[in-house]
């Protein structure tokens, strides 16, 4: 009964159907299974080898200057404060031409932050010098119109200021008591000339003085007639620049009624600062325009220079004479004038634009560009400034001809500089590479000379100061700083001249354990009680 039912299932289509199915499935598996297992190995070795490529080469990553903690993989604004992100990682090309002490940049990183360098090379400096002042009056033509009698003013010819006037013509009448005396008194001393001739000859002076004409005294001794009025004529001609007096005033010998230029030759007075005034000479010729007379330009010869410096605004008068036949120059136009000054003092000297200049203070400071490396990479160099020439400056000192500069952007690098730890504007004696462990003597090769470090007992400021001023007494010691925390003393000296054996052998002597010498008892023993480190 069961033999019949095993065959009828058997004989059952779907059950050959089933059949069928399994072994084409198990057939399929046969056939595909080795291509699934090579193409699955080319999968993995394709990714493999991505993930090296990947990290073959280092991405730039972006950090902030001010939360160095911001790491991007993408230049953009610091999240915290907003400020320019700048490149902190480099390349890593491992380029062993490049100098441990060098900021290496990606291409991509140097071109996003646009980081700019030009070759410098020799000049003859030519310095702009720029001065600013106005039209003054010429001094020596400019006259006051005085009265030469004691009166009042009858009336005036003259009567606003501005107006031009002419030698010899009358500018005010004065009404004079002392001159109307002095007439009379002429005319009696002409009536006794032949007894007393001195007499006459005396009055006559005294109206002399008061600038009567010898044609006006010989009228009144004629006449015998005399006048209380006595006209006051102009001594040049000009204009009037100031008017002092109405009519109806009283004056008295010497009263200054107005002031008169002559505007035919004029002075454009110009302040220079001290820092110009060596580049400025008298004879210069300079040339100069006015913002009220624009598109046209004047030009003279430097005639005087003021040897006193004004102390609040610190420049000194440049004075140029210029004449003024359309008297289109008037007093207290504003001028601005151009001098090109040649330095020949500092021919055929490198100069190098003034964008390329880092400032601490004490240093200047440029990034010059490492050659013959694959990967960019930028040097700190100190220069010494010679004069400035307005957008860029000579140097004396600090670099070569032909070398590569970089004149854009070198904040930029000098901020990954302070990041990565290695000297900058901010980090004078950073080292090229510190070996040994903490505690022990630490010795490095910097720009400044040798860097070195010391473990030196101590406990206190007054530790801090003894220590620092025994180090510093040495011969050749240029930065010496104890730390009160980690007791390291940070050293700078000149291998030349001294070594760490005989600085430590020094601070031991002012009664300070180190990591080379021990101070003896009595040393140690007369140091203040907050100064005694042993136990």
């Amino acid at each position: 009964m069961k033999k019949n039912k095993i065959k009828e299932i058997g004989n059952h289509p779907f059950f050959r159907y089933g059949l069928i199915l399994l072994a084409g499935i198990f057939l399929g598996w046969l056939i595909f299974s080795g291509n699934n297992g090579k193409q699955s190995s080319q999968l993995t070795s394709t990714l493999e080898e991505a993930h090296d490529h990947d990290h073959g080469a280092d991405p730039t990553v972006w950090t902030c200057s001010m939360h160095p903690q911001i790491r991007m993989d993408e230049p953009g604004l610091c999240p915290i404060c907003a400020m320019d992100l700048i490149p902190l990682q480099t390349s890593g090309s491992g380029d062993a031409a490049i100098d441990p002490d060098a900021i290496q940049m990606s291409i991509e990183a140097i071109a996003l932050a646009n980081i700019q360098t030009t070759r410098v090379n020799r000049q003859n400096p030519v310095k702009d010098v720029r001065l600013y002042g106005t039209i003054q009056v010429d001094e020596r033509l400019s006259q006051s119109q005085t009265s030469h009698v004691s009166g009042r003013i009858e009336k005036l010819y003259v009567t606003f200021t501005g107006e031009s006037v002419r030698r010899g013509q009358p500018i005010a009448s004065i009404y004079s008591p002392e001159l109307l005396n002095a007439q009379q008194e002429l005319i009696e001393a002409v009536k006794m000339k032949d007894l007393q001739p001195g007499l006459l000859q005396a009055v006559r002076e005294k109206l002399r003085l008061w600038k009567l004409t010898d044609e006006q005294i010989t009228s009144i001794e004629q006449s015998g007639e005399v006048s209380p009025l006595i006209d006051v004529t102009a001594t040049t001609s000009g204009i009037v620049i100031s008017k002092n007096v109405n009519q109806g005033d009283y004056v008295n010998t010497g009263t200054v009624l107005f002031d008169v230029a002559n505007l035919s030759q004029v002075w454009a007075v110009f302040d220079a600062f001290e820092s110009d005034l060596p580049f400025l000479k008298v004879g210069d010729r300079l040339e100069y325009t006015l913002q009220s007379l624009p598109g046209k330009t004047f030009s003279g010869r430097i005639s005087f220079i003021n040897p006193i410096l004004d102390p609040s605004t610190r420049t000194a008068k440049v004075r140029v004479e210029t004449s003024n036949p359309g008297m289109q120059l008037k007093p207290e136009m504003y001028a601005n004038a151009l001098i090109k000054a040649s330095l020949k003092q500092y021919n055929n000297e490198l100069v190098i634009p003034k964008t390329a200049i880092l400032w601490t203070g004490k240093r200047s400071i440029i990034y010059v560009k490492q050659q013959n490396t694959e990967t960019p990479a930028f040097m700190l160099r100190e220069v010494e400034l010679g004069p400035s020439l307005g957008d860029s400056y000579v140097i004396l000192s600090g670099l070569s001809d032909g070398e590569e500069i970089v004149t854009n952007g070198a904040y930029i690098i000098d901020a990954s500089a302070q990041l990565s730890g290695k000297q900058s504007m901010m980090n004078e004696t950073a080292g090229r590479a510190v070996t040994g462990h903490e505690g022990h003597n630490m010795q490095t090769t910097s720009a400044s000379g040798e860097h070195a470090m010391l473990t030196v007992q101590g406990l206190c400021e007054m530790c801090k100061d003894r220590i620092e001023k025994a180090a510093m007494a040495i011969n050749g010691v240029s930065v010496a700083s104890w730390d009160l925390k980690t007791k390291q003393l940070h050293l700078n000296f000149d291998p030349a001249k001294t070594s760490v054996d005989e600085i430590a052998k020094a601070v031991a002597k002012a009664g300070h354990d180190n990591d080379k010498y021990k101070t003896d008892q009595s040393t140690y023993d007369a140091l203040p009680a907050c100064c005694k480190y042993r136990g």
